[in-house]
């Protein structure tokens, strides 16, 4: 029971943490509507599984024990969050709340966003091995282990469809359309610095 609880502290502490999540589900919220905000949440939940799967599997201590692999996967999370930036930076496309949802990428693609988020979010990963290593009994079974990854990703799910319905509501996003080149502008230099963090910060293990 101590175990389960510590992991819905951290679980939960992790996920309502500002970051590249959360500025990805508020920016498809606000400018596309909630469908695309819910399905970017989804996105994000099953990211989180990559994360897991590798962590159970005992591969993340490759990853995390060979710093040229662990400084590649920096770079291509801080490089696919710093393009993304650049696109909401360069945005010349005027949303209305009226077309906003025709505008909205495909299913695939706001989930392909945020499954990409956090799947290449090298912060998600320390946290998730460290959850599992700091945590998680050694002596738990696949399923326990698996069932705690479940857990994380629901959590994660949950979290950013609360962030999804408050960002789609009409009253807030008929404000945030009417900023939209500075929202835009707000939203892409957030994630560019998310994306410059995570190769400047001194995160390695």
């Amino acid at each position: 029971m101590n175990e389960l609880i510590a992991v819905a502290a951290i679980t939960i502490l992790a996920v309502i943490s500002p970051g590249p999540d959360f500025a990805m589900v508020t920016r498809n919220s606000y400018a596309f509507g909630r469908r695309a905000g819910l399905i970017t949440a989804m996105g994000i939940a099953c990211g989180v599984q990559v994360h897991v799967l590798y962590t159970v599997l005992g591969i993340s201590v490759v990853i995390t024990s060979t710093p040229l692999l662990f400084f590649s996967m920096k770079i291509l999370g801080a490089g696919y969050l710093i393009f993304l930036g650049i696109k909401s930076l360069t945005n010349k496309s005027k949303l209305k709340l009226e077309t906003g949802s025709k505008n909205s990428p495909t299913i695939f693609g706001a989930f392909r966003m945020g499954f990409l988020t956090n799947a290449l979010n090298p912060k998600t990963m320390l946290f998730v091995v460290a959850t599992y290593t700091q945590v998680v009994n050694v002596e738990s079974s696949l399923t326990s282990s698996f069932a705690y990854g479940l857990f994380i990703s629901i959590s994660h799910w949950m979290w950013f469809s609360i962030v999804a319905y408050f960002f789609s509501a009409k009253a807030l996003r008929r404000i945030m359309l009417d900023k939209q080149n500075f929202v835009d502008k707000s939203i892409g230099t957030a994630l560019i610095g998310l994306g410059l963090s995570l190769v400047f910060a001194n995160i390695a293990p």
